[in-house]
């Protein structure tokens, strides 16, 4: 089946894309949209991560669980929004964190197309939600196909660091080959973890093994 995705990434899940599961996951989809739900990231912006960083140019992966699942909210990026909408209580963790470990002072922008752009992935491991309804999409499908990408990244990439907050996240440790790559765990940076996420200083050591590999530093000021 044809699927719109960027041209690195469409080579190397290409086998994915005709596998039974993703047929399957494509026509819920399109069955819940005639049944009137509204699923967030609008259609467009469901493979938007991919877009701004091609396979090649993967240096980091920030896994989130799935979309922001109120309006005008989900952008098909993990944990960001787009300007103008008010930063969620998580991206505010993830924003004080870094002040905290970098001494940056964060603009407050919520909008991580900066980060992605540099080669940081921010990967969702659901990549739709039923509109009002947090985790409704995480059996239709797509934590097989993330769980690809997290594979096809070990395989195909070298040095890259893997973020991993919370146990969602951290439960993909095993699809990565940690001969090859860097992984670092913590906890989610919901405020649910009662700041157990702060101090884990994951911004400044991602940019101390980045250097350790001969890779540009991520700018993580926004």
């Amino acid at each position: 089946m044809e699927v719109k995705i960027e041209a690195s990434w469409k080579e190397a899940l290409a086998a994915e894309f005709d596998k039974p599961y993703f047929a399957e996951l494509v026509r819920t989809l399109y069955a819940e949209k005639a049944a009137g739900k509204t699923i967030f990231p609008p259609g467009g912006a469901i493979f938007r991560a991919f877009e701004l960083t091609p396979l090649p140019q993967v240096k980091a992966v920030i896994l989130g669980q799935d979309p922001y699942h109120g309006p005008g909210q989900a952008m098909g990026l993990s944990f960001s929004v787009p300007d103008g909408v008010p930063a969620p209580p998580s991206l505010k963790n993830i924003f004080r964190e870094i002040h905290d470990d970098l001494g940056i002072t964060m603009s407050g922008r919520p909008n991580l197309e900066k980060w992605a752009r540099q080669g940081v992935l921010l990967l969702n491991s659901y990549l739709t939600v039923r509109s009002g309804e947090p985790a409704s999409h995480r059996a239709i499908g797509w934590q097989t196909f993330t769980d690809a990408v997290i594979r096809t990244i070990s395989d195909r990439c070298e040095g890259v660091v893997f973020l991993l907050w919370g146990n969602p996240a951290k439960s993909k440790a095993p699809l990565i080959d940690p001969g090859r790559h860097h992984i670092l765990m913590a906890a989610h940076p919901s405020p649910l973890a009662g700041g157990a996420f702060f101090g884990c200083r994951h911004f400044s050591k991602t940019n101390e093994i980045l250097r350790g590999e001969g890779k540009s530093p991520i700018d993580w000021q926004l």
